[in-house]
């Protein structure tokens, strides 16, 4: 049944993601179209506009022309009324020639002015006709857009209805609404992140293990020193300071060694599957609580090494020089148990996020690990320092002729230790600086919304939330079983459907068949007794058989035979044993019962049990037939609930079908209607490439002819102009 369950609920929540998925894509494609048509309505108003800006225009034209063509008539008139007085003048007289021309020009300006209006006005007309087609397409596009529009919009929300009364009926709740449940979510998974992550942590471990190494050298070393300078234990007591100093030096690999190990299993922590921020590294709080333990130790000999300093200065050897070196050295061992310090106090306050995470907030992370940064330059600075004045101490205590060869091979053995420890710190400030962007980059939770706190449980359960989902895909990429041949299956389905209309035969064969079942085992029960009786009656008279014989040798013999421990009254047992052969010569009794028929044989001195049997095997088979009776009434209840879960499974399977039907029918409809409007787009971007190619190509022709009518003007305006100068000139 929880196997049937966690199966419904996979299913339940894939369809969710489908729906969801959908309601996404159905949600962007309703903004698309809204966004298309509010821009088609702007484009129609724009186009509106200019209509009604040409249709002024048009209306501007019009009663121009009209005007213009009244101005045409009088001047015909005019000119009628001219041709009539130059006829009459003819008659009078000559006029002027100055006169007649310019009454020829008066007539060519005109005749040239109304021919361009009459151009100008043809213009617009061609502008404002191909305006209107472009207008009234615009509209019916509009009005198919809008009712495209309504119906993805109809169903949308029929769609949004749909999921939404899913969700409401099988979601059980909300995890976005709570940061507690929200936590648990699996995070996007980042690979580069964690392989930069796996990465750093690993140089991190080598890095460790060269420091562990240079400070068990440096410890060693150190204690080695004090057993030989200022004095040497092999001849002489050391003190009691550097005695007890050398104690605590020589503890010193039960503190540096778990650095190497605290830092190897938070190594082993950091995985690609893993998720690595500051709230899932568990494995830095048992890093920082050694880290303190060693810092601890640092403390504890701190002042025993600086007494064993001034100790060498109060030496009879040791010169003004060699003080101011150890003065030196009191205070860079000072300086550098003071950094260690600084590292624990930052070193705990990052493990803070795994185990308490409202001590540090997440705005102070990069505070934390610039400080820690700037923390370890001043780390390798003293260390530099240290190994300078060290080296200088080295070669002034060579300069003496009292320096053991021991001596030497300790002060360089603690000298390239001390170097070690000045590279390792180095190497480590200078990785620490270079990797600071991603130890400071913002956590993979920082982009969720609504995020608070986090909880180190948290985010426990969500690594163990994100096992399971890569156990689940890792199931879903398994290669499916083979499909049932469809003629097999059709076999398969005709058998299911007759042996579900003989159900009710098949139950009653199952019925007899259990009776039957019954009656055999009654009847094993009763030849089981049978059985136990005859076994009991052959070795009765088996023993009748050995007593008989004993008796017969007896008779022949005239000895007396062994008594058995079973036997009574053997004395008399002749008589007795010839009554026993003479009963046990009768003929077997018979009893019936309500098992069945017994065979028994009767003496004269048994008393029949025949009763108290019957009774005892009533009894256990009525025990029988109890149980058999509560193990077919548990069955039926089962086979009753089995039924009603296949129905009920069958009937959601139904239900499923018609609702992947109904879907795939959607998708297709969807699908069609966006091959429609892209081949709309296609067409409407043709369209309007192809008229404006026409409108290019009669604005070509237009401006053609314009040159070809100022060409011709400007040859009319020179031959009136040759023509005036003609007639001056006359």
């Amino acid at each position: 049944m929880a196997a049937d369950l966690q199966a419904k609920y996979q299913k339940l929540a894939q369809e969710y993601s489908k729906l969801r998925a959908q309601n996404q894509v159905l949600k962007k494609a309703v903004v698309d179209e809204q966004g298309h048509g509010t821009s088609l309505k702007e484009e129609l108003k724009m186009k509106d506009q200019s209509v009604r800006k040409l249709q002024q225009e048009m209306d501007s034209l019009t009663f121009r022309n009209q005007q213009l063509a009244k101005r045409v008539a009088l001047l015909q008139e005019e000119l009628v009324t001219t041709e009539a007085k130059v006829k009459k003048s003819k008659q009078k007289g000559a006029d002027s020639p100055a006169q007649l021309n310019q009454q020829r020009q008066n007539v060519f300006d005109e005749d040239l002015q109304n021919k361009i209006e009459e151009n100008e006005r043809l213009h617009k007309q061609v502008k404002s006709h191909s305006l209107e087609r472009e207008a009234k397409d615009c509209r019916l596009r509009a009005e198919e857009c809008q009712q495209q529009l309504k119906n993805v919009h109809a169903d949308l929300s029929r769609r949004l209805d749909q999921s939404t009364n899913i969700i409401q009926e099988k979601l059980p709740f909300n995890d976005t609404r709570l940061a507690e449940y929200y936590t648990l979510d699996v995070p996007s998974h980042d690979r580069r992140h964690q392989l930069k992550a796996r990465d750093v942590s690993g140089q991190a471990v080598a890095f460790c293990q060269d420091l562990v190494g240079a400070l068990l050298n440096f410890h060693t070393y150190t204690e080695q020193r004090i057993q030989i300078y200022p004095i040497d234990s092999a001849t002489d007591v050391i003190s009691p300071l550097n005695q007890k100093f050398s104690e605590y030096l020589h503890e010193n690999a039960s503190y540096v060694r778990p650095l190497e190990e605290g830092m190897l299993h938070l190594f082993e922590s950091v995985t690609e599957e893993s998720v690595t921020t500051l709230e899932t590294a568990v494995k830095l709080k048992p890093f920082s609580e050694v880290f303190t333990s060693y810092v601890c130790f640092l403390k504890k000999i701190l002042p025993y090494q600086l007494k064993s300093l001034e100790e060498e200065c109060e030496h009879s050897l040791c010169t003004v020089n060699l003080q101011a070196r150890n003065v030196e050295l009191q205070s860079d061992m000072q300086k550098f148990t003071a950094i260690f310090e600084k590292l624990q106090v930052y070193i705990s306050l990052l493990a803070l996020p795994s185990t308490n995470p409202e001590m540090l907030l997440q705005t102070n992370y990069n505070v934390v690990f610039t400080q820690l940064a700037a923390c370890l330059h001043s780390l390798h600075d003293v260390m530099k320092d240290i190994s300078k004045h060290y080296s200088r101490k080295v070669s002034l205590e060579q300069e003496q002729p009292t320096i053991t060869q021991k001596l030497k091979t300790t002060n360089d053995c603690i000298l390239s230790s001390i170097v070690a420890l000045s590279n390792v710190t180095g190497k480590i400030c200078t990785f620490f600086s270079n990797n600071l962007d991603f130890f400071t980059a913002p956590s993979v939770y920082s982009s969720k919304k609504g995020m608070g706190v986090i909880d180190p449980l948290s985010a426990e359960c969500m690594l163990e939330n994100k096992k399971k989902a890569a156990a689940y895909i890792k199931s879903l990429k398994k290669s499916c079983p083979e499909s049932v041949p469809y003629d097999e299956a059709l076999a398969n389905r005709k058998t299911i459907v007759s042996s579900t209309e003989s159900r009710e035969g098949l139950s009653q064969q199952v019925q007899q068949s259990l009776e039957k079942i019954t009656k055999l085992e009654q009847e094993k029960e009763h030849w089981m007794l049978e059985a136990q009786l005859a076994k009991i009656k052959l070795e009765k008279e088996n023993q009748r058989i050995n007593d008989l014989e004993n008796q017969y040798r007896f008779t022949h013999t005239g000895q007396m035979p062994s008594i058995d421990s079973g036997q009574a009254n053997g004395s008399n047992s002749t008589s007795e044993d010839l009554d026993c052969v003479e009963k046990d010569s009768k003929e077997p009794v018979r009893s019936t019962s309500l098992v069945g028929m017994l065979s028994t044989y009767m003496n004269d001195n048994e008393i029949p049990d025949e009763e108290s049997r019957e009774h005892l095997i009533k009894s256990h088979y009525m025990m029988r037939v109890a149980e058999l009776t509560s193990q077919l009434q548990i069955a039926d209840s089962k086979s009753v609930h089995f039924h009603a879960e296949c129905r009920a499974l069958a009937k959601r399977l139904a239900l499923a079908e018609r609702s992947r039907e109904t879907l795939s029918e959607e998708l297709k409809v969807a699908n069609h209607n966006i091959v429609r409007l892209q081949d709309e787009l296609t067409t409407t971007k043709r369209s309007y490439e192809d008229q404006l190619s026409m409108m290019s190509d009669h604005l070509c022709s237009m401006n053609e002819t314009l040159s070809k009518q100022r060409e011709e003007i400007d040859s009319l305006r020179m031959g009136t102009k040759g023509n005036a100068k003609k007639n001056r000139s006359r």
